[in-house]
């Protein structure tokens, strides 16, 4: 959700953002973030599965405006729910229905709001190519039904929300080892961040082998291969790193510094293990 003032500035095409092609929004978009004061809510998918969709919305809605710091005398919220009662804000505000299309500041919150997500929409096509993301970010199109009954949910998908449901009753909700394993992968690169390590890239291919996490720390390059376990009470995954796969991990890493023009003096193989439904790290090793 959206929050934006204005301050006086006409900034011309302002509309609901619906009425909008993805070309004008993103130049409008781009115009309201660098010349005007905005703050943008997120809440994500299991989240407002555990709280519901009014709380999703109240939350939303409160966190957008939570980041405007410039002064203001009323807000306008679009439909017929004041998202900010209960709070010291709701005496300032005002619901109207259009209000998207009628009050220039909710146009420009809604635009906003709108590029946001469906740019967030594309980073998860990167993550899930499978869904088509960055095509219907999201929204229930038939190629995205027909990919949901095809592969299974993934977690950006809202299951409280009915069609959704639907789906994942008549798939068993299926999660493919894929899913899982990009689960896996996610897990340890924000740890390894969280440590100091810089991404420079992600399932690295050549023909001959792939590296799952190429990061960089304190000038020494880390090529890390993530391995999951779906239940703790199996070998751990370490023990998936035979001779046959450190050898491909060696030739990837020497194949990416001659790439880059590395010295090979600073290159690292490593291994993270990650092992239950909960995603926890269950070991880490540098390995040479």
């Amino acid at each position: 959700m959206g929050a934006v003032v204005l301050d006086g500035r006409e900034l011309e095409g302002l509309t609901d953002s619906k009425k909008l092609s993805a070309k004008k929004r993103e130049a409008l978009a781009k115009e309201i973030c660098e010349n005007c004061e905005y703050g943008l809510g997120w809440v994500f998918a299991d989240e407002l599965d555990k709280i519901g969709l009014s709380e999703a919305l109240r939350k939303a809605c409160r966190m957008a405006v939570k980041q405007i710091h410039c002064p203001f005398h009323e807000i306008i919220i679009d439909g017929t729910v004041n998202f900010l009662s209960e709070t010291h804000l709701a005496p300032y505000v005002q619901v109207l229905k259009k209000a998207d299309l009628l009050v220039p500041e909710v146009s420009a919150a809604s635009i906003v709001a709108k590029v946001a997500r469906d740019n967030y929409m594309k980073k998860q096509a990167e993550k899930y190519p499978w869904y088509g993301f960055e095509k219907h970010v999201g929204y229930g199109t038939a190629k995205h039904r027909q990919a949901i009954e095809k592969y299974g949910l993934c977690p950006e998908h809202r299951r409280s929300f009915r069609p959704i449901a639907e789906i994942a009753e008549k798939s068993s909700d299926k999660v493919t080892s894929k899913m899982k394993g990009d689960k896996a992968e996610d897990v340890a690169v924000d740890a390894l961040v969280r440590q100091g390590h810089v991404v420079v890239a992600r399932n690295w291919q050549t023909r001959y082998c792939e590296i799952d996490i190429i990061t960089q720390k304190n000038g020494v390059f880390y090529f890390t291969e993530v391995k999951y376990r779906g239940r703790t009470t199996q070998s751990d995954g370490l023990d998936a790193i035979t001779a046959k796969k450190l050898e491909k991990m060696r030739l990837g890493a020497e194949l990416f510094a001659k790439e880059q023009g590395l010295d090979e003096h600073d290159l690292r193989l490593a291994v993270v293990a990650v092992s239950g439904s909960d995603y926890r790290i269950t070991d880490y090793l540098v390995l040479e």
